[in-house]
């Protein structure tokens, strides 16, 4: 009798190694969350369990679901909600590390790329687990996007479109040198048929997307942010180029005629959109183009601009727009355009990100349409629909928590203590605090 009952034991405790053996090799993690947001619905779901196997989200269920044999589970406290995307972020530029200016001019490519690494990590530690690097100088961004892909260093998922172009003297091109040195900015280019050859140039050397200057900005020397640069003709070559290689185009547009002309050229997002008028709006609904409105950074720029070397002329130029992108933004909002979470980071802080929600409700939408904004829309923006932008089955497991109601106040998305990407957990202030 007692062997039988030793061979039996034995034989459940070889079954039980096994089964856990083979849960760990899934590399299975449960999450748990007292509340979980269905952005879709804009909804809670009360006790959440979410299985994770292999960095993806395999089942989303409500209430206390036994988790048998899971090496891994992880109580998140607050609310879950899918990883944040910002789709305008300069991850190679630091506002703190002499970013602006002429002070920029001391920055190579390689301390660029540093500054990268950093602030990846900055970013993927708010919660923005996906991002667009829309502008950088010699390909920096996209050796941080193949460094992350590779985990070398931490960061989000990034698309990226290497040097954005510009017309000679245009707001890409360096201004701040004089005649004698002879220097060019490295996505100058003139023409339809050179801007052709400049997007396959970018794609060669690893674009994700493309970024065009088609207007002047606020932080170049010796441009107005309204005043036109690329003509039609040159747009819409840049977009059919990008296209049909299969790239989206990001087109930096303050003014209100470049706006149009971005639009009607057949690109895809329209980043800034400072001095938008009605009928852009309309164009842009109609087209079911995007509209970024970066309207966080406008305080950092007035309030800590001037001290980190930003030139006075470029202080002057924001207080003439920044008011009339707010304006505009809720302009666009009530008229139902489409709109993502872009924030122009790297003008401020990485990792303040999150500064623009309250800013979005502030100037109109709700809680639920800020925060679809930097996980719908932009999921839909990057193409990436079907991997993130939701908890849900086969997306990615890119998840976030914060501590606290974010529908019931929007500051609480500067609140987050849960990071996981890819099912790796990141950040994890809710067991630090159990502790």
């Amino acid at each position: 009798m007692r062997i039988r009952i030793c061979v039996s034991l034995l034989a459940f405790f070889l079954t039980s190694c096994s089964a856990f053996a083979q849960t760990a090799a899934r590399n299975v993690t449960v999450l748990r969350c007292s509340k979980l947001l269905d952005v879709r619905q804009g909804i809670y779901i009360t006790n959440a369990t979410v299985r994770i196997e292999n960095g993806k989200i395999v089942s989303v269920e409500s209430g206390n679901v036994p988790s048998p044999g899971v090496p891994r589970i992880i109580d998140a406290p607050g609310t879950c909600l899918p990883g944040l995307i910002d789709v305008h972020v300069h991850l190679t530029s630091d506002p703190e590390e002499g970013g602006f200016g002429y002070a920029e001019l001391g920055n190579s490519v390689p301390r660029e790329t540093i500054f990268g690494a950093k602030n990846a990590r900055k970013t993927l530690m708010s919660g923005f687990t996906s991002v667009r690097n829309v502008g950088a100088r010699g390909y920096a961004d996209v050796a941080l996007r193949d460094g992350i892909n590779a985990g070398d260093i931490p960061g989000p998922r990034m698309q990226v479109s290497g040097p954005a172009l510009t017309i000679t003297g245009g707001h890409g091109d360096d201004n701040l040198l004089p005649y004698e040195y002879h220097h060019s900015g490295q996505g100058v280019a003139n023409g339809p048929w050179a801007v052709r050859e400049k997007v396959r140039e970018n794609v060669k050397f690893g674009a994700d997307l493309i970024k065009v200057l088609a207007s002047g900005g606020v932080l170049s020397k010796g441009d107005t942010p309204g005043a036109p640069q690329y003509t039609p003709e040159e747009l819409k070559a840049i977009a059919d180029e990008a296209h049909k290689l299969g790239r989206k185009v990001a087109a930096h547009a303050h003014g209100t005629q470049s706006i149009k002309e971005a639009i009607l050229a057949g690109i895809d997002t329209i980043e800034h959109s400072s001095l938008i008028d009605i009928e852009g709006i309309a164009m842009a609904k109609q087209h079911h183009t995007y509209l970024d409105f970066d309207i966080y950074n406008d305080d950092y720029i007035l309030a800590e601009g001037a001290k980190h070397g930003m030139l006075p002329e470029s202080i002057e130029k924001e207080k003439g727009v920044g008011r009339l992108q707010r304006e505009n933004f809720r302009k666009a909002f009530q008229a139902g355009t489409l709109m993502g979470f872009a924030t122009d980071a790297g003008v401020y802080p990485h990792g303040d990100n999150w500064k623009q929600f309250p800013k979005m409700v502030e100037w109109g939408m709700k809680p639920i349409d800020a925060i679809r904004a930097a996980t719908l829309n932009g999921a839909d923006i990057m193409g990436w629909s079907d991997k993130v932008g939701t908890i849900e089955k086969d997306h990615f497991a890119d998840i976030i928590a914060v501590d606290g109601d974010p529908l019931a106040d929007i500051n609480v998305m500067g609140k987050v203590k849960l990071v996981i990407k890819g099912g790796e957990v990141y950040r994890n202030d809710f067991a630090a605090r159990s502790q």
